[in-house]
């Protein structure tokens, strides 16, 4: 039976990223997937680099957020030479756009929230300042002004998975897809993890990211951490010229063209990934209102994916205390967080010490308080 340093449940962009920040420091390291067959956010995820909207009521978030995007531009670095193609990071700033007097009132009270717990990047703009950051843009009527962080920005999540797994094999790391893991036991000073197609592995430490499937598995090592399936669903179009400088909240247009627009927040429970007409026409509606151009483009695809969201909607990390060496790492924010889980959260692992800002999103809080309200953060 092949022994690891660390085996990583979870071949997505949480994961992966762990894994591929461990085997880079040395360890040897394998990731276990269940394959294409998993329910995972990475293949759906709208590509944000994003810090305005994140840890409002946990400033702990916030930091650890804003900790990411500033190591973001090393690892955008990075993931593009190994996945031999541009992972298109561009933090040019990012919108929230409001509609009426009523949103953007809505959104000037979270703004102000956020700098009193620490934010003080995004600000509220006007229609008119809105029209000089962003010249030329065909913004509708409608648009009265919105929040703007010119930390924020975007990037194509499909490649930057490709250049973490890439980041991974060259580092001498190893993907094991094809199986879902059945159990995990002590053996021998390491644990022993069993799959569902009657492999195994072993590992001196482990790290539960399975998205969705998180609960379940973190339970196999003594860790409570309740995660239930949020879906969201993407619209893009074809290729168009150049409108939208700057990648908004539900609205960007890829280096390649396109225009993505999203995302839902359907918080029904349901393990199953369809689109739905009424939510799409609802999405395309909004973001015509915002680019009345759009009206005129087709789409090409629509898709759904399910996000995994702990009760607060904020992440949750730690270290098992009857497991020693098995960790849980669980977020809806892969991409932005990414910097982070390849660097600090990585270490943690190695190291056993967890860094000051995840430790506060311990788990533990949700423990005897099933009421904790919900947050469907962006």
């Amino acid at each position: 039976m092949e022994r690891y340093d660390v085996a990583v449940i979870g071949g997505g962009m949480v994961g992966t990223a762990i894994g591929y920040g461990c085997a880079e420091r040395g360890a040897r390291v394998a990731v276990l997937d269940e394959g294409d067959v998993a329910l995972r956010a990475s293949r759906g995820n709208f590509g944000l680099v994003w810090g305005q909207s994140k840890g409002d009521g946990m400033p702990a978030y916030g930091a650890w957020t804003r900790l990411s995007i500033a190591l973001w531009p090393a690892l955008a670095e990075r993931a593009s030479a190994l996945a031999g193609k541009d992972v298109q990071y561009r933090p040019v700033g990012g919108l929230t756009f409001c509609l009426d007097e009523a949103e953007l009132e809505a959104r000037r009270a979270f703004v102000h929230r956020r700098h009193n717990q620490g934010h003080n990047t995004v600000r509220i703009v006007d229609r008119r300042e809105l029209e000089q950051l962003m010249l030329g843009c065909p913004l509708g009527p409608e648009v009265v002004g919105a929040s703007y962080d010119p930390t924020d920005g975007h990037v194509d999540p499909l490649t930057l998975l490709r250049g973490l797994h890439a980041g991974l094999r060259r580092a001498g790391g190893t993907h094991l897809p094809g199986a879902p893991v059945v159990a995990i036991d002590a053996a021998g000073g390491a644990y022993r993890i069993a799959r569902a197609d009657g492999s195994a592995v072993e590992a001196r430490r482990i790290v539960v990211a399975a998205g969705v499937a998180t609960t379940h598995i973190a339970a196999m090592v003594g860790l409570d951490v309740p995660v239930r399936p949020v879906r969201g669903q993407n619209i893009v179009t074809e290729r168009l010229a150049p409108i939208l400088p700057m990648p908004a909240s539900a609205i960007r247009q890829t280096g390649d063209g396109t225009i993505q627009i999203g995302v839902t927040s359907e918080d029904d429970g349901v393990l199953e990934t369809p689109t739905t007409t009424a939510a799409l026409a609802k999405m395309a509606a909004r973001a015509i209102r915002v680019l009345p151009p759009l009206a005129a483009a087709r789409m090409v695809r629509g898709w759904a994916a399910l996000r995994p969201m702990t009760p607060d909607g904020f992440p949750a990390y730690a270290e098992s205390a009857t497991h020693p060496g098995c960790f849980v790492a669980v977020c809806h924010s892969g991409v932005t967080l990414a910097a982070v889980h390849a660097g600090p959260m990585a270490e943690a692992v190695l190291s056993g010490i967890m860094p000051e800002l995840a430790a506060e999103l311990h788990p533990a809080r949700f423990a005897g308080n099933p009421e904790i309200t919900r947050v469907q953060a962006h």
